[in-house]
């Protein structure tokens, strides 16, 4: 029995790691890698400490704030900070163990890390939010620097948050340095940004239909689910319909919108669900109103993936664990072929099962799953663009950044095909497994940092 707490979250990311590594011919051909991965599933560094703050009553409040510094083989701790009540270690942990193979996969010299608190933004004041953060960074910001560990936003941090934050920390060291990114765009951050983790999702599963059909496939004419309306929603919806493809569902933690119409989600419609979100309201607010009522449903309580009828393409884009075995079967019989995730292990290991199951038995008709390691990364990807900005005390146009942005999809999608085909091989006619070539991809680039810094 171990003397380990249970960290559900971190042991089903660990295990979906750990299995494809088991079931390729890596172990064979590299068996001292075994050993590399029981280190690397150890932070190198776990800091936890109090937030104290005040809120508008005057009454003082206390939260718990985390980093974990999971692996610096490759560069600075990279990785978001997220505010939400469900934080905990074990959730921590899962996402900073992601985000080490994730960062590898990118090609950019950086680490891997994630931190936040349990705190929840919803139904505070602004001056609460703004409190929190400087308490938040008056613990953290004594272990963290931008050649050690830079911090990003996340769940319940975007730049107005991180903006608070890196006030405190030039506070504190007297230091303007790119510490944290996501900065806003006058001082410091970088074209694409916000945009980076949608776009580049979308970016990637165009890579896939491209190498599926041979060089003929686009989004365009494609029917696509999309879940999730914050940051990671709304910018691949945006990017989906600027390529011609139709977006027929949105969702939060409430419901989910369906599209009734032909037309789909609109941008018009995504505009106005991004100022909801800044507003912290919900979907269900804006549902019945004028703008919505005559061409979507919403339904409650429920996730798109069941409610949207066939569709070629499915992009998770909320929280953890959002496709179920059960609707990862459903996806199947919509006949969707394409999953990739923007979200962090959007799928539960019972749909990887499914997707993977699908894609052995049904050749070039499968539907390909891509993990959110790979597919995610842009996000990350444009953070450390950002970074090398601020080094090198420049500002790069949008053009260059998302020039960049899709090099970088497309180098990380070619990675774990390629990687797939070694150590995975296909049958004939068979689509290559993305999931087993990402995680060996990113595993063995940092197996072999590790190796050569003793």
């Amino acid at each position: 029995m171990s003397n380990l707490p249970s960290e559900p979250e971190f042991e089903q990311a660990y295990k979906e790691l750990a299995s494809t590594l088991e079931n390729s011919s890596l172990f064979e051909q590299h068996p001292e890698y075994k050993k590399a991965l029981a280190i690397a599933a150890i932070p190198e560094r776990i800091i936890q400490f109090r937030v104290v703050w005040e809120d508008d009553k005057g009454q003082v409040q206390v939260n718990r704030g985390y980093r974990v510094q999971y692996n610096s083989a490759l560069g600075p701790y990279k990785g978001g900070l997220r505010f939400h009540p469900t934080v905990n270690l074990s959730v921590l942990k899962f996402l900073g163990f992601e985000q080490i193979f994730k960062n590898a996969l990118t090609g950019l010299n950086m680490g891997g890390g994630k931190g936040g608190a349990d705190f929840d933004p919803k139904g505070k004041s602004d001056n609460e939010i703004r409190k929190f953060c400087v308490a938040f960074m008056s613990e953290l910001g004594k272990h963290i620097g931008a050649n050690t560990d830079v911090p990003a936003g996340d769940i319940g941090v975007s730049p107005r948050e991180i903006g608070w934050m890196f006030g405190q920390y030039k506070k504190q060291t007297k230091l303007w340095e790119g510490v944290l990114t996501g900065k806003g765009g006058s001082w410091g951050g970088s074209f694409i940004r916000p945009e980076a983790t949608g776009y580049g999702t979308v970016y990637y599963v165009e890579e896939m239909m491209k190498w599926a059909s041979g060089g003929s496939d686009s989004f365009a004419g494609k029917k696509v689910a999309i879940s999730g309306s914050g940051n990671v929603a709304q910018y691949a919806a945006y990017k989906v319909i600027e390529l011609g493809g139709t977006v027929v569902s949105l969702s939060d933690s409430k419901g989910a919108l369906i599209a009734t119409s032909a037309t789909g989600i609109t941008p018009e419609m995504v505009e106005i669900v991004a100022k909801l979100k800044v507003e912290r309201k919900y979907l269900a607010d804006v549902a019945e109103t004028a703008d919505f009522g005559s061409t979507t449903k919403y339904v409650a309580g429920a996730r798109p993936w069941l409610q949207v009828g066939d569709v070629d393409v499915a992009l998770p884009c909320a929280t953890q664990n959002e496709v179920s075995g059960e609707e990862a079967e459903g996806l199947v019989r919509a006949k969707c072929k394409f999953l990739a995730e923007g979200s962090n292990m959007g799928c539960t290991q019972e749909a990887i099962d499914v997707f993977e199951a699908h894609r052995r038995e049904n050749g070039k008709d499968a539907i390909w799953y891509a993990p959110g390691k790979a597919a995610n990364c842009g996000g990350v990807a444009v953070s450390g663009l950002e970074m090398a900005q601020n080094s090198s005390r420049i500002k790069w146009s949008t053009e260059e950044v998302d020039a960049k942005l899709k090099d970088i999809m497309k180098n990380c999608f070619e990675n774990g095909l390629q990687t797939a085909k070694t150590y995975v091989t296909p049958k004939e006619g068979e689509l290559p497994s993305l999931v087993a070539g990402s995680n060996i991809a990113g595993f063995t680039k940092v197996a072999e940092a590790m190796k050569d810094q003793g």
